[in-house]
C-alpha cells in the first residue's frame, strides 16, 4: 500500500474534557491579567489614573448640562405636576 495505514483517533480523556469545559466558562469582560514588568505596571497605573480623570470630567459636564435642562419648562418635574385630567 503506497499511502500507509490510517491513523486511528485517540479517545478523549477526562482531563481533556475538563479543560474544554473550563474554557467554555471564560467570559469576555474587563478582567485583565496584571502586568509583571515594572515599566508595564507604571504604564497601567498611569493609564488608569488618566482614564478615571477623563470619565470624571465627562460625568461632571453631563451633570451640568442635565441640571441646566431641568430648569427649563417641559422637563420631568413639570410633567408630574399636571397629572391626568
Amino acid at each position: 500500500m503506497a499511502q500507509g495505514a490510517l491513523k486511528k483517533s485517540k479517545k478523549t480523556t477526562a482531563t481533556a474534557q475538563r479543560e474544554s469545559r473550563s474554557n467554555a466558562r471564560t467570559r469576555p469582560g474587563p478582567r485583565q491579567v496584571a502586568p509583571k514588568k515594572a515599566a508595564l505596571v507604571r504604564q497601567a497605573k498611569l493609564n488608569k489614573k488618566l482614564t478615571s480623570g477623563l470619565v470624571l470630567k465627562t460625568e461632571r459636564s453631563l451633570a451640568q448640562k442635565a441640571g441646566h435642562l431641568e430648569i427649563l419648562a417641559g422637563g420631568k418635574k413639570d410633567k408630574g405636576k399636571g397629572g391626568k385630567k
